[in-house]
């Protein structure tokens, strides 16, 4: 992690995103003056499961992998993560703590807003609340969504819905960062079994694969496949 200062020529004088244009002035500042400006190289730490949170991430740009983990280095893939979105919204409130680790998976620009700074700000401004609410609301439906899946679906079914989840970053060539170990974290399943399914649906004219490359060939297919 680097911080990033005025004199940085990535460094973004202002918080753009249109949620952050719903602040008063008092509260942007009170934003501005709580904030730390950093770049993640791809591979590096945001958040940690377990370690205490004192602060927010929001993500000027960049993309990011949550998982939650085990003391035995297994783990399972929740979602990948972009520009405009917070981390760490979990432990706002309740939560002292990350419920999960998130890692970058290219080099991700944020900012660091202090957890106390964010909370007065939520508790004045119901327009920005709600913006907030919503975002959470649709992790925590997505986090359902995974749970289902790698609970009650066949093992086809499983990756299917991995990379279909996965396609949705296809522009930024999502495939040519993770390696077959991640994306049998997205789907709940061993490295051995995604390697070898991954290949059934390649001959099954499903998908072409390239090295790590993965392309999408047969769309339909693999909704049906996701389905069973």
């Amino acid at each position: 992690m680097k911080s990033i200062t005025e004199t940085n020529s990535s460094y973004i004088c202002e918080i753009q995103s249109p949620i952050f244009q719903i602040l008063k002035p008092d509260e942007v500042e009170l934003i501005r003056s709580s904030k730390t400006q950093v770049i993640f190289h791809k591979g590096e730490i945001l958040t940690k499961q377990g370690a205490f949170s004192s602060y927010i991430l929001y993500i000027i740009k960049g993309l990011v992998k949550k998982h939650v983990e085990d003391q035995s280095e297994r783990y399972l893939n929740i979602s990948i993560h972009s520009e405009n979105e917070f981390i760490g919204l979990s432990s706002l409130f309740q939560q002292k703590q990350y419920l999960y680790t998130t890692v970058a998976i290219t080099e991700t620009q944020a900012f660091l807003i202090e957890t106390s700074s964010l909370q007065a700000v939520l508790k004045q401004n119901p327009l920005f609340s709600y913006e907030i609410i919503l975002q959470y609301c649709k992790e925590n439906k997505h986090t359902f969504e995974v749970l289902q899946t790698v609970t009650f679906k066949q093992m086809y079914a499983k990756l299917a819905s991995a990379l279909l989840y996965l396609s949705q970053w296809n522009k930024d060539n999502i495939f040519n960062y993770l390696n077959r170990r991640e994306i049998a974290a997205f789907a709940g399943l061993s490295v051995e079994t995604t390697v070898k399914l991954l290949k059934e649906f390649e001959q099954d004219g499903i998908i072409k694969l390239n090295e790590k490359n993965i392309t999408i060939v047969n769309n339909y297919k693999l909704i049906e496949y996701s389905n069973l």
